[in-house]
């Protein structure tokens, strides 16, 4: 037997199905919606960490070259005073880059403007894509003189006590 259900009872069994119909298009949006979201943030977030890593790798790097360059300094100074030699030259070979950012040495005779530094030379050194600067004492009795980009540089001692710098090209 055919059981009839009276019309109104029809009519809500079709709202709710059209309820259902609308209800599962907004569970979707709204969970492509969330997942869209949460993937941007994971992206931010991994490519801030990215660039605070990089500084970081450039800021190591321009470290380990800098102690390098004023030892190599201080040699080229304890060379030309105990031989009382006219000048010294010595050529050295560093790597053109740090993490992918070319950088520049400077001799600095006063340390004032390097943080954690007290009076004193000092080397600075810039990266020229990032915004790290890094300064390392130089323990010389010489004046200082130059700059030079990253590479081969070659550090010179003449007979007046000053110790310069310059980039060897070719």
């Amino acid at each position: 037997m055919i059981e009839q259900r009276p019309s109104a009872e029809r009519n809500q069994d079709q709202d709710r199905h059209r309820d259902r119909g609308v209800s599962i298009a907004i569970t979707h949006v709204l969970t492509i919606g969330i997942t869209t979201i949460l993937i941007a943030m994971l992206l931010m977030s991994g490519s801030s960490l990215l660039e605070s890593e990089t500084d970081r790798s450039v800021e190591t790097s321009l470290e380990t070259v800098g102690e390098r360059l004023a030892d190599e300094i201080a040699n080229v100074d304890r060379i030309a005073s105990q031989n009382g030699t006219e000048t010294v030259n010595l050529t050295v070979d560093h790597p053109r880059t740090v993490s992918n950012s070319g950088y520049t040495v400077e001799l600095l005779n006063d340390a004032s403007e390097a943080p954690l530094i007290e009076d004193g030379p000092c080397l600075r050194l810039t990266a020229r894509s990032t915004d790290v600067v890094v300064y390392v004492p130089v323990a010389v009795d010489a004046d200082l003189d130059g700059s030079a980009t990253g590479g081969t540089i070659e550090i010179s001692a003449d007979g007046d006590g000053t110790i310069t710098i310059e980039e060897v090209t070719g």
